[in-house]
């Protein structure tokens, strides 16, 4: 494909699959208006990611590219499936070379899911520069298939150098995190929700996969809290596990009006807050999730989920365990008693809790936004 024109102005984003590839997307276009009045984006996705409704509200244009996943069953819905996503194969890249050739892009920035990579590889075959953000400690299939044709990778921690065939290419930028994550210290996130009595804070969560089982599972760690109330406790049990975990706790002889310092709501709608005021968090290991933990220095106890592509949830958690700042639990040997002994053993040692606060605090990036913008800026001329 013959080298394109290109406006001065306009970036092109390609993102999908999860919020934790579009945010980081939506942060950079956000900081790259504020500094360019003149700025123009579009954001390209698959028509049925997340993306198609993320991006639109964000206030972003967005369009498709017909790309799919493939499944390993052979059961006959997933090979009618695999037989489509062939067909996109041979699809998508004359969509993207459309996208390109109209809208001229300065450069293209992939943020991880399947739908980037049509776009990346041929803004690269059109001499478009382009980047590449993987979220994760390891790369996925498709970071790794882009890694030959992007001018940058970059990555969260130094730590993920090592799984790139070019490391030469890698860079270190983090993980953008919301600004509105820093607006409060701890101190006053704690005075803000009415948390300040002197005791630690655990707040709880554990995402859309897997999450009936774990919720059972705090029904007794909730149950076994209830005993004393030793800790605040936060838990997003999510609108299906809301109720049903109601039901566990009164099975338990439990409720929770009685007891002030334990709070289960469907979801966190102010996640900056609560997380700026926990003293530990149990969770899984999403990567949006480690970079708000590592950017606020916050001890985690985590149990990756065993559902995810790669098993990368806990080469996530395994990163953060190995340097001190995480306690890591296999689901298959979980439970709300285990939990419960790890948490205690964990907020009742202050000299361990400062420990893992400061491990955490090491691997942090705060101005992941700015390092990348200057990066993209740099390799876009």
């Amino acid at each position: 494909m013959a080298t394109l024109e290109r406006n001065p102005h306009r970036w092109i984003f390609t993102c999908g699959g999860t919020a934790g590839h579009v945010n980081p997307a939506i942060a950079l276009a956000q900081l790259l208006g504020e500094r360019d009045p003149e700025a123009e984006f579009l954001f390209v996705g698959a028509e049925r990611g997340l993306e198609k409704d993320l991006v639109p509200k964000a206030g972003y244009p967005f369009e498709t590219v017909h790309i799919s996943s493939f499944h390993r069953s052979m059961r006959p819905a997933e090979i009618r499936h695999n037989f489509i996503s062939a067909a996109n194969l041979v699809r998508a890249p004359h969509e993207a070379r459309a996208i390109l050739k109209e809208f001229q892009p300065r450069a293209v920035i992939g943020t991880g899911g399947y739908a980037s990579y049509p776009m990346v590889k041929a803004a690269a075959k059109a001499g478009i520069p382009t980047a590449v953000h993987e979220s994760n400690m390891v790369p996925g299939l498709t970071t790794r298939m882009l890694e030959p044709y992007a001018n940058r990778v970059m990555v969260g921690f130094e730590a993920c150098r090592a799984f790139y065939r070019h490391p030469d290419k890698v860079i270190v930028t983090g993980t953008p995190v919301r600004e509105d994550f820093f607006q409060l210290t701890k101190e006053e996130a704690k005075r803000k929700l009415g948390l300040d009595d002197g005791r630690p804070l655990i707040v709880s969560f554990w995402g859309s996969l897997g999450a009936s089982g774990m919720n059972r599972q705090m029904a007794d760690f909730l149950a076994l809290e209830a005993a004393g109330e030793p800790f605040h406790h936060i838990h997003a049990a999510g609108a299906s596990g809301y109720e049903m975990m109601r039901q566990l706790l009164a099975e338990k002889g439990v409720d929770l009006a009685a007891h002030p310092a334990l709070e289960m709501r469907e979801y966190i709608y102010d996640m900056a807050p609560v997380m700026r005021a926990a003293d530990l968090v149990i969770c899984r290991a999403g990567a949006s999730t480690i970079s708000e933990l590592t950017a606020l220095g916050v001890p985690a106890l985590m149990v990756p989920s065993p559902y995810v592509t790669n098993n990368h949830q806990e080469k996530n958690a395994r990163v953060l365990e190995q340097a001190g700042g995480a306690a890591v639990v296999l689901e298959a040997d979980s439970s709300g008693q285990e939990l419960f002994r790890i948490a205690c053993g964990i907020l009742h040692d202050e000299t361990r809790r400062s420990s893992m606060e400061t491990a955490m605090a090491s691997l942090g990036i705060r101005d992941a936004a700015e390092r990348i913008l200057q990066l993209i800026l740099e390799i876009s001329g």
